[in-house]
């Protein structure tokens, strides 16, 4: 009998692989499988902290409540599409395994493990392709390249191949049109019982994107809610699932509930989003871009996650639409996702704190610090360039697969350069500017351990080095580290103007160097994550939810 052996990475899931072109090695779908060493799959899952997704639903109208179902089917749809995307042989390979296998399985949405640079935890099965399953695991960059298709780098296709072996696009609602029109009928109901104008011509103007692949009239109808209590976001949306090019968009859904209070204290930060375009410590050609005004800024409790935002490492607060055009039209929406934010800060940032952070600097940690972050981290993304200034195009186009990961770099350090800003100018109060630096130099650790292969993790490395290397922090002979203010504002400054400027040369060599060189855990490092695992302090954060949670 064939075995599928579980790798029990205890330390070694945060070790940098290189990028290479690989194979998936199909099983024997015949086969039944054993799993073995069960105690290093437990240690695998007990990464993840389980959080119930709930929320008050008591302000919310008998209608309203009758919509999240709807809204929740419709997310276990693009759940499915998401698997596909990301994997492909989802049924084949579950039925193989145990309970705690088949957990950590879907925990990564397939056999490699997000936290570990997607190295695989099984050993049927070799590295990811890059591309996951939106190309062939046979094709090269230089015949796709080469290829003369229509439509080949559009966010919305597959590549597939013909009966001659040639290369041929495949939209993704003809890919799947039964579960696109389940999910689009699903939509247009909800939208019978939407009482809100704006949320009831987003879900039907999305309803109509799902069978067609044409996403700009809903993102903007998306973008001009302003008033319903519950909003959801859906569809094909973020590309880092596509390591390949960075072209091609992964489903997800978020279903979610406002705050009212926490939003009405965050609603005036968006006016000072030109004023703080123009102070960005970098010259005057690369911030040409005007930020929307209309952007909004709200808080959110989130009741259901699926598909890309629920792979491994969870997403606390989101920043859309991604659509440059309608950026720059309309501005964007940062949704903060305050009880998933708060289950990720109480879990996992306080005991990380406890174990790397001096003493006398651990008062400086704070949620209102945490959220403030993450919160100006999503902002941030509507600051800089969105088009290179030497003709190469959109930044997103230029730099490929290397873009997802400097945007993130950029957006985490436009947002704590954005606090000294607000700060200094005595328009956020709450905290010392202390309680921000050292709030978010911890933040920095959680985020470094999801790993390479997140551009978020990727994203941190780097900026963990270039801080180091410019004395924002310093690390004493109890392996803990310090924040220095002084030095610390410099190297926000002074990396703010060089991932501002990759951007917008559209520098996709020097970008790559920079994620490789910099992109690195040195040994001091590996020691403090090593520390955090002996611990036993969760990686991230997994949900039980659904409709029973919430007690409809």
């Amino acid at each position: 009998m064939n075995k599928l052996k579980i790798f029990p990475f205890l330390f070694g899931f945060l070790l940098l692989t290189g990028c290479k072109d690989e194979k998936r090695t199909e099983t024997d779908a015949s086969d039944t499988v054993d799993v073995v060493e069960d105690q290093g799959i437990s240690t695998l899952v007990d990464q993840y902290a389980e959080v119930k997704l709930e929320s008050d639903l008591s302000e919310l109208s008998e209608n309203q409540k009758k919509m999240i179902p709807l809204l929740i089917e419709v997310a276990k749809i693009t759940d499915d599409l998401f698997w596909y995307q990301a994997f492909g042989g989802r049924d084949t390979l579950l039925t193989k395994l145990d309970d705690k296998a088949a957990e950590y399985v879907q925990i990564n949405y397939g056999p490699w493990d997000r936290l570990n640079n997607l190295e695989p935890f099984i050993d049927e099965y070799g590295k990811k392709p890059e591309g996951a399953n939106f190309y062939p695991t046979d094709m090269t960059k230089e015949e796709f390249n080469n290829a003369q298709i229509k439509d080949k780098e559009s966010l919305y296709t597959f590549l597939r191949r013909d009966e001659q072996g040639n290369l041929k696009t495949v939209w993704y609602h003809e890919m799947f049109p039964e579960k696109l029109k389940k999910a689009s009928d699903l939509l247009k109901q909800a939208a019978e019982l939407a009482e809100d104008p704006g949320f009831k011509k987003y879900l039907n103007l999305r309803a109509e994107a799902f069978l067609t692949d044409e996403y700009y009239k809903s993102d903007v109808a998306w973008m001009k809610m302003k008033n319903n209590a519950i909003d959801m976001v859906t569809g094909p949306i973020e590309t880092y699932e596509d390591r390949l090019f960075g072209f091609k968009a992964a489903y997800e859904t978020y279903v979610l509930i406002k705050d009212k209070e926490w939003s009405e204290r965050l609603a005036k930060y968006v006016e000072f989003l030109p004023m703080l375009q123009k102070e960005l410590p970098v010259a005057e050609k690369y911030k040409k871009d005007s930020p929307g005004t209309d952007s909004d800024l709200n808080a959110y409790d989130v009741v259901y996650y699926a598909g890309d935002c629920n792979a491994g490492s969870k997403t606390i607060a989101i920043n859309l639409p991604n659509d440059e055009k309608v950026q720059s039209e309309y501005g964007s929406r940062r949704l903060q996702l305050k009880n998933a934010m708060k289950a990720k800060y109480d879990k996992i940032l306080i005991p990380i704190s406890e174990q790397l952070i001096v003493p006398e600097q651990r008062k400086n940690i704070s949620f209102d610090a945490f959220f403030a972050n993450t919160m100006f981290h999503e902002v941030a993304h509507g600051l800089g360039i969105k088009n290179t200034i030497t003709n190469k195009g959109t930044v997103r186009e230029a730099l490929k697969e290397h873009a997802g990961a400097l945007e993130e770099g950029k957006a985490d350090v436009l947002g704590i350069y954005m606090i000294t800003k607000l700060h200094d100018k005595g328009e956020i109060k709450d905290a010392e500017i202390m309680d921000y630096y050292v709030t978010f130099l911890a933040s920095i650790f959680r985020s470094i351990r999801f790993g390479a292969s997140s551009a978020h993790g990727k994203a941190n490395m780097v900026r963990f080095n270039y801080f180091k290397n410019m004395g924002a922090f310093s690390q004493n002979e109890d392996g803990m580290y310090k924040v220095d203010e002084v030095k610390f504002r410099k190297a926000i400054d002074a990396l703010s103007n060089d991932i501002l400027v990759l951007q917008g040369e559209g520098d996709y060599e020097g970008t790559g160097k920079l994620l490789n060189e910099s992109g690195q855990i040195d040994g001091d490092l590996q020691a403090s994550l090593n520390k955090l695992s002996e611990k036993n302090i969760p990686v991230d954060i997994i949900f039980k939810q659904g409709t029973s949670v919430l007690g409809l």
